[in-house]
């Protein structure tokens, strides 16, 4: 079963869909989030968060402070400023 994941800008939903896995950097490091992962609230830090589409493609995006939330392989992104830099075909 895959992960489902939103990533959110303040004022839109930049990219929703199913994934394998999750990259992101919070405050207290990197995290790598899989199938199955504990439930988690974190605060995101400035950079990149990778998202591994079912699909086969990756999205690759640059935040800028928010949070990143985990529940029942449900991955919220939500984050002031987001911003593309790779993976914009998958939009």
């Amino acid at each position: 079963m895959p992960l489902q994941v939103e990533l959110v800008a303040a004022d839109r939903r930049v990219w929703s869909g199913d994934a394998t896995m999750v990259t992101a950097r919070t405050l207290e490091g990197s995290i790598g989030i899989l199938t199955g992962h504990s439930p988690l609230l974190a605060l995101l830090a400035d950079g990149p968060v990778s998202i591994a589409a079912a699909s086969g493609s990756t999205v690759v995006a640059d935040v800028d402070s928010g949070f990143l939330s985990v529940d029942h392989d449900l991955v919220t992104l939500v984050a002031q400023h987001v911003t593309v830099t790779a993976g914009a075909e998958s939009f």
